[in-house]
C-alpha cells in the first residue's frame, strides 16, 4: 500500500474543504457531483479527509443561525477572537459549516471574557503583536501577543503596581528603593527594586523568569514561603493550587518571544499549544487530553506557528490537520 505523507494528508484536507462549500453552494449540480466523487475515490486520503470535514459540518449543524448569517472570526486588539458578518452575495460563501463552529466556540469562550478585559485593561496586544509601552516611572514592558497588563503607578501611591490580566509580559524596572515594583498575576506577586524578568500567565499556573537582578516571588494561595527568591537565570512555576516548581535556564532564553523564538524545556504540550495560540489567527483544538500532558523540549519559530504546531505535533506522533484557514485539529492519530 502506498504510503501517505503529510503533504498528501494535507493536501486533501484542504480540498476537502473546498468541495464542502462547493457543494453546499450548488446542491443540485450532477456535473458537480460527478466530479466530487471522482474526487472521493481517486485516493484513500481523500476519503479520510472527507469523512473528518463532513463530521465538523454535522456538529456546526446545531448552529444553523450562525451558518445562515455568514459568520466568520476575526480578531480584536486585545486578541480574542469575536464573530462578524459577511454578505451571503461574496463569490464564495464562506459561512461554511466547520468555521461557522469555530466561531461559535471562539465567541462563547472568549468573547465576553474580552470586553471586560478591555474594560479593565490600559494597555492590550492582539494576535501576534508586541508592543513596547513605557511605564510614567521610566521602566519599560513589553507585551507578547494578545496580552493585557492594568498599571497603577501615580506619584502620590507608596509603590508601584502593573497586574497581568492576560498572556505575558517581560518588565525592564527603573530602580527605585523608595518604591517597590510589584507584578500580580492571579495569586502571584513579584517583588523588585529594579531588574529584568518575564511573568507569563498560563491556563492552570503563573511563571516568573529572571533576566537579570533579583525577583520575589509569594502567592496568597499559599504554601510558598514568605517569598521565593530568585536570581538571573532561574524560573519559578506557581500553580493555582499554590504548589511552586522552580528551574533554570540561560538569561538570555528569558522572554526569547522577543526574538521570535519559543523555547520549551520540558513543557507540557497543552501550554506550548496555549502559548502558539497568541500567535495564530484563528483556532487551534487539542482533541486528546492525555496528549497535552505530553512533554515536549525544543525551539519553534513563533513567525510560522502552523509549521510550529507541526513540529510540537510530530514529537509525539500527532497529527495536525488544517479544517480551515483559521482552524486546526491536533489529534493523536
Amino acid at each position: 500500500m502506498e504510503r501517505v505523507t503529510d503533504a498528501d494528508a494535507e493536501r486533501a484536507s484542504n480540498e476537502a474543504t473546498d468541495w464542502l462549500i462547493l457543494l453546499e453552494e450548488e446542491p443540485d449540480d450532477a456535473e458537480l457531483r460527478r466530479r466530487f466523487e471522482e474526487w472521493l475515490k481517486a485516493r484513500p486520503e481523500n476519503e479520510s479527509a472527507w469523512a473528518s470535514t463532513r463530521r465538523f459540518s454535522e456538529m456546526a449543524a446545531l448552529l444553523p443561525a450562525a451558518r445562515e448569517a455568514g459568520v466568520v472570526a476575526t480578531t480584536t486588539r486585545a486578541g480574542a477572537q469575536v464573530l462578524s458578518m459577511r454578505p451571503r452575495t461574496a463569490a464564495r460563501r464562506w459561512a461554511m459549516p466547520a468555521l461557522a463552529l469555530a466561531a461559535a466556540a471562539c465567541l462563547a469562550l472568549w468573547a465576553g471574557p474580552a470586553m471586560l478585559l478591555q474594560w479593565r485593561a490600559d494597555h492590550v496586544t492582539g494576535t501576534a503583536e508586541l508592543r513596547q509601552v513605557d511605564l510614567p516611572d521610566g521602566s519599560r514592558v513589553t507585551l507578547a501577543p494578545a496580552s493585557a497588563i492594568a498599571v497603577a503607578m501615580a506619584d502620590d501611591q507608596p509603590g508601584r503596581r502593573v497586574q497581568l490580566l492576560s498572556g505575558e509580559a517581560f518588565f525592564q524596572v527603573r530602580p527605585d528603593p523608595a518604591r517597590p515594583f510589584r507584578v500580580t498575576a492571579r495569586d502571584v506577586e513579584a517583588t523588585v527594586l529594579g531588574t529584568s524578568f518575564d511573568v507569563r500567565l498560563g491556563s492552570d499556573d503563573v511563571a516568573v523568569s529572571v533576566e537579570q537582578g533579583i525577583v520575589a516571588v509569594a502567592s496568597a494561595g499559599a504554601p510558598i514561603e514568605s517569598a521565593e527568591k530568585l536570581v538571573a537565570g532561574q524560573f519559578v512555576r506557581v500553580t493555582t493550587g499554590g504548589a511552586a516548581m522552580r528551574g533554570s535556564e540561560q538569561p538570555e532564553l528569558v522572554a526569547a518571544w522577543r526574538q521570535g523564538q519559543l523555547y520549551a524545556q520540558e513543557t507540557r504540550l497543552g501550554d506550548a499549544i496555549d502559548q502558539l495560540r497568541r500567535y495564530f489567527g484563528g483556532t487551534i483544538v487539542l482533541t486528546d487530553g492525555g496528549l497535552a500532558e505530553r512533554r515536549i523540549t525544543g525551539a519553534y519559530n513563533l513567525a510560522d506557528p502552523e509549521d510550529a504546531l507541526r513540529g510540537m505535533a510530530r514529537v509525539h506522533g500527532a497529527k495536525v490537520r488544517r479544517v480551515t484557514p483559521w482552524l486546526l485539529v491536533v489529534s493523536a492519530s
